[in-house]
């Protein structure tokens, strides 16, 4: 004798829609800093993010004169790396005699 075998249940189509969620952009920002060179500034920052040097001057002057700026947007896994990647550039070895630190840097949303 054989065994009927059952059918399995199907489900009705849902309705449902697959949204991608886009995660929050953050900002790698960079602090004015009295005691490292505008040069090292510059030298970081083409290093680190592959800027021109026009491009490097505009985000160190702006740095200098409003005391922070934004060098980069993007999701928050980079911009930790980017900030490390400033903070590991060290300090400025001219300036390094007169107590420079490393770049301050900081990661904030956007």
């Amino acid at each position: 004798m054989a065994t009927a075998i059952p059918e399995p249940e199907v489900l009705p189509d849902e309705d449902t829609e697959t949204k991608t969620r886009r995660q929050p952009p953050y900002a790698v920002i960079i602090h004015n800093d009295d005691l490292n060179s505008m040069g090292f500034v510059i030298e970081v920052l083409m290093k680190v993010f592959g800027y021109t040097v026009e491009k490097c001057y505009q985000l160190m002057i702006e740095a200098h004169e409003k005391g922070r700026s934004v060098v980069w947007i993007g999701t928050l896994e980079v911009a930790e790396l980017k900030a490390d990647q400033i903070h590991s550039c060290g300090p400025d070895p001219i300036a390094k005699a007169r107590g420079a630190q490393p770049l301050r840097v900081s990661v904030e949303p956007v």
